[in-house]
């Protein structure tokens, strides 16, 4: 709740550059008594001092309103811009913000928003990265209008448009028996000990899909970060077991590592570009998706 109305901003923000009560009161076309009177509630909310006033001398802004009187006229700017008919309709149609799964991110957030900048000059184009969760909560809640994600804990009202299949990657030590393996099938990882994320979704992912083979995986550490599950499993606490695999043999810690592709066609999971159908679409929003999905297919 607003305790100090835009009005009363202005009154102050008014004073402040006219230097006077008479000048300030005949500008705003209002009684010289009702300004000071609106003056006073300002002072008594804010618990400051706004204004020096002795008679015969020129009104004078304490050091407390000179910081104040900054920001309340940046607000009023910014309230001008949001009450302005072209203004709201150019902020609108001229913003597009696109989500992106936590693990994607690395590999195609940066690239894809600058593709996205490069083809809508005039666009803002913002970003947000997050979890499934977190993903499809803001694209509910309109805070992003697209996201590039697995297809996990999306429901019915969510449009999903596939770009791309991804295969997991198995990490293990060098000295690991599956080393030298070009590939590894479920079946080699259900008896090691197994490193996922700590995510809901993800784990009843991981243990459907070794369950559709008739495979009972053992899960012992739960991370939160790729290169966490890469130092694990490169000092031989474990197999991980992730859709990302970035480039590169050496864990942070200095320590080798291998990423083995998990060959079963069922692991593979497609990425697909989301959005809320409860959500009118944009004509900018409708663009960014065909420039997306043209990005990802050719």
């Amino acid at each position: 709740m607003l305790y100090i109305t835009l009005r009363q901003m202005e009154y102050v923000v008014a004073v402040a550059r006219a230097g006077s009560m008479s000048a300030a009161a005949a500008a705003l076309n209002i009684s010289q008594p009702s300004l000071s009177v609106a003056l006073n509630v300002v002072e008594e909310r804010l618990g400051q001092t706004l204004f020096v006033r002795k008679r015969g001398a020129a009104l004078r802004l304490t050091p407390f309103a000179i910081r104040y009187v900054a920001e309340v006229e940046a607000l009023l700017t910014t309230a001008r811009r949001l009450e302005d008919p072209s203004e709201a309709k150019s902020l609108a149609n001229g913003t597009f913000s696109i989500g992106c799964f936590t693990d994607l991110a690395p590999f195609f957030l940066v690239p894809l928003v600058r593709h996205l900048r490069e083809a809508l000059p005039d666009v803002d184009v913002r970003w947000r990265v997050g979890s499934f969760n977190n993903l499809a909560r803001d694209m509910a809640d309109g805070r992003i209008d697209l996201a590039v994600t697995f297809d996990l804990g999306l429901h019915s009202k969510f449009e999903k448009t596939p770009l791309l299949n991804i295969a997991p990657h198995a990490f293990v030590s060098r000295e690991h028996r599956l080393s030298t393996k070009t590939q590894v099938s479920l079946a080699d990882l259900a008896g090691e000990p197994l490193i996922v994320f700590d995510d809901g979704l993800s784990l009843r992912h991981w243990t459907h899909l070794f369950r559709q083979h008739d495979l009972s995986p053992v899960f012992v550490h739960r991370v939160n970060l790729l290169e966490v599950m890469r130092s694990l499993a490169a000092n031989g606490e474990g197999v991980g077991i992730s859709y990302s695999a970035p480039p590169g043999s050496m864990s942070y810690d200095g320590a080798p590592v291998s990423a083995i592709r998990i060959a079963e066609a069922t692991a593979r999971e497609p990425v697909i570009l989301a959005r809320s159908t409860n959500l009118d679409a944009r004509p900018v929003v409708e663009a960014g998706r065909n420039i997306i999905i043209k990005y990802f297919r050719t």
